[in-house]
């Protein structure tokens, strides 16, 4: 158990004060319940650790749904100087851009709820999901390298989807600075054939009804309203992306030993953002992360075709539309005002296992969520409900716009696997109202409700501290699990 001294600063803050190494203090937002959770395991020590690190900016960041990671925590933020910090692979973490899409109907959940079972059955023929699982697509090296560059635009141009959504995707669906050349011949033959793939673990697609809204004009804006038929699509990088983050781990150990870098954790491995290694991080960094939008392109092109033959809908009467697609898992250049003065100034901000959450008017944003503050996607567990946020201005002044990714892990997978032995969580499930299909019957034992944190306090804290606002929440109807 980490035996921090913590100090408490409001109803939803706690400060890690410097010491040892520490180059700046760390802010934890969470409850004293979730705290008491935290100190379970070894993540208030993680953030203590990141502090450590050169070039970091004003704090070492937790959300609530925190919990332990390699390296950073799960649930943690920092930003690093470009000119005299580090950028770290576990600091991103191995799921690049592991992220979250909604998708919203011009249907009413009621409309749907007769062909749920068929809906279900539908997705899990034609969405590969599973470890290792393979789509239909087998992309040539050079096909490859081109989704890379182009992320979520080569599958537009490929017949999967529109235009219209890439306006709805965070950085519309393309990081520049992708260079194929950066990504190793491993990386490239694990992602060859596993584009359009759901991947396992705690990645699903899930059909949901919109069950409460809390802010009207929003949900407006958005296009949402109480008891409509809704999708949310969660996947990433899938094998490529993990094949980036373990050779440039590998690479940078390396590199940390020979320099003399004294870090409290090897698995802070990093590299200073000028030098030759840290961009060649990035730069394959952000090929991971453009397969991981163009992976999730193509599931949602394939989710629409299998709500139109099913419900034997047109594309207009289905009306399925991309509310937005956020990153959790990703390290950005963005531009933060800092000090009492407000100055903007360019830093690369680390987020694992946190959602980017930019208030309104900010010039990063699509035209159409200007008004409203970016949207931001919060799974919960399969069983519970997940959340619309929108961003909001203290964040961006706080942290450096970013909050909370989801409910957050509070046992293992081993740990959740030996307490549900010998239940049978399917049916378990079906009685709370929700149909689920999996790939195996140990990925719902990992997948366990009370695997999790309460969705709704993880919710209610980013709230409370105002770094984020409720829009709306959304019920699982049935699951897919990878």
């Amino acid at each position: 158990m980490s035996e921090l001294r913590l100090e408490r600063l409001d109803a939803y803050r706690w400060k890690v004060p410097m010491h040892g190494g520490m180059r700046v203090p760390g802010i934890i937002y969470a409850s004293e319940k979730m705290l008491r959770e935290m100190g379970k395991d070894e993540s208030l020590r993680q953030v203590a650790n990141v502090a450590h690190l050169p070039g970091i900016v004003r704090c070492s960041l937790a959300m609530p749904d925190m919990h332990w990671g390699y390296g950073f925590p799960i649930g943690g933020v920092a930003a690093f100087d470009p000119a005299e910090g580090v950028i770290s692979p576990g600091g991103v973490g191995y799921d690049i851009n592991c992220g979250c899409r909604l998708l919203a109907t011009g249907l009413a959940a009621e409309e749907i709820k007769p062909r749920l079972h068929d809906l279900i059955s539908a997705l899990y023929r034609d969405i590969p999901s599973g470890v290792g699982s393979t789509g239909p697509i087998r992309l040539r090296t050079q096909e490859e390298k081109k989704v890379l560059r182009e992320g979520a635009a080569w599958a537009v141009r490929n017949g999967y989807g529109s235009a219209e959504d890439l306006e709805a995707s965070e950085d519309g669906g393309r990081m520049e600075g992708a260079d194929p050349d950066k990504v190793s011949d491993r990386a490239l033959e694990r992602g060859r054939d596993q584009l359009g793939t759901l991947g396992s673990g705690n990645h699903f697609l899930e059909i949901e009804t919109v069950e409460e809204i809390f802010d009207g004009a929003t949900a407006q804006a958005l296009g949402l309203w109480k008891g409509q038929a809704a999708v949310m699509i969660h996947s990433g990088s899938r094998g490529l992306g993990h094949q980036v983050c373990d050779d440039f781990i590998a690479k940078m150990v390396r590199l940390d030993q020979k320099m003399g870098l004294n870090l409290p954790d090897r698995q802070l491995a990093c590299a200073y953002i000028s030098s030759r290694e840290g961009e060649d991080y990035y730069a394959a960094m952000c090929c991971a992360a453009n397969y991981a939008w163009a992976n999730r392109q193509m599931l949602m092109h394939w989710t629409r075709e299998c709500f139109e033959k099913t419900l034997r809908k047109s594309p207009r009467e289905l009306g399925m539309k991309l509310i937005y697609d956020v990153c959790h898992n990703i390290a950005k250049f963005e531009k933060i005002p800092l000090g009492e003065e407000g100055r903007e100034k360019d830093l690369c901000v680390h987020r694992k296992g946190a959602t980017r959450a930019f208030p309104p008017g900010h010039p990063a944003l699509p035209e159409r969520f200007r008004r409203t503050g970016q949207p931001v996607l919060i799974p919960g567990d399969m069983g519970t409900g997940s959340y619309v946020l929108a961003g909001t201005s203290k964040a961006l002044a706080e942290t450096f716009g970013s909050t909370c990714h989801g409910a957050g892990r509070l046992m293992s997978r081993a740990q959740a696997v030996k307490s549900s032995r010998g239940r049978q969580i399917r049916k378990e499930m079906e009685e709370r109202g929700v149909l689920v299909m999996s790939t195996g019957k140990a990925t719902l034992q990992e997948e366990i409700p009370e695997a999790y944190k309460d969705i709704d306090e993880v919710v209610n804290i980013v709230h409370g501290a105002g770094i984020s606002k409720k829009v709306a929440r959304l019920r699982p109807l049935a699951c897919l699990k990878g």
